[in-house]
């Protein structure tokens, strides 16, 4: 399972010219499942997510979390983050998720980032046609991918 999380001050998610997610200071995420991935890829990436520690204190260092600073979150769903793209120079994304079990993924997530303590977390449409505009923050910009804690240990 892949993340790709921006420190933003704000984004959006547009699908049909329509606002239909948004945030302010927080994360934007993009959420990707990949053939393999379990419900506790989303437990670690979920605790991985609300710990981590990209927002500036008081010294300048960033040493807050999204938790910290009461931020917000919107997560999209991406499946081209299971892009295989080792042969040509054409991705395959033969690796994603099924779609419905993608999407029972993606909304776990969600719902676990709120029950981990993020007030607001809004979504764009799985499978949509959706245009995402951020204002990304430093830029900050973490990849996170749940294999590397499934092979070493949380």
């Amino acid at each position: 399972m892949k993340a790709v999380i921006q420190r933003v001050s704000e984004a959006s998610v547009e699908v049909d010219g329509r606002v239909v997610g948004e945030c302010n200071q927080g994360y934007m995420i993009l959420f990707g499942a990949a053939q393999g991935d379990t419900e506790a890829d989303i437990d670690i990436l979920a605790h991985k997510t609300v710990n981590l520690r990209i927002f500036c204190d008081e010294n300048d260092k960033m040493n807050k979390s999204i938790l910290d600073i009461d931020g917000e979150i919107l997560a999209i769903s991406q499946f081209t983050l299971a892009a295989d793209v080792k042969k040509g120079n054409r991705p395959s994304f033969i690796k994603a998720l099924e779609p419905a079990l993608a999407e029972k993924y993606y909304d776990i997530f969600c719902e676990k980032l709120k029950d981990l303590g993020v007030k607001r977390v809004e979504k764009g449409v799985f499978g949509g046609d959706m245009k995402v505009s951020l204002v990304n923050d430093g830029p900050v910009t973490i990849l996170y991918d749940t294999e590397i804690w499934r092979k070493n240990g949380n």
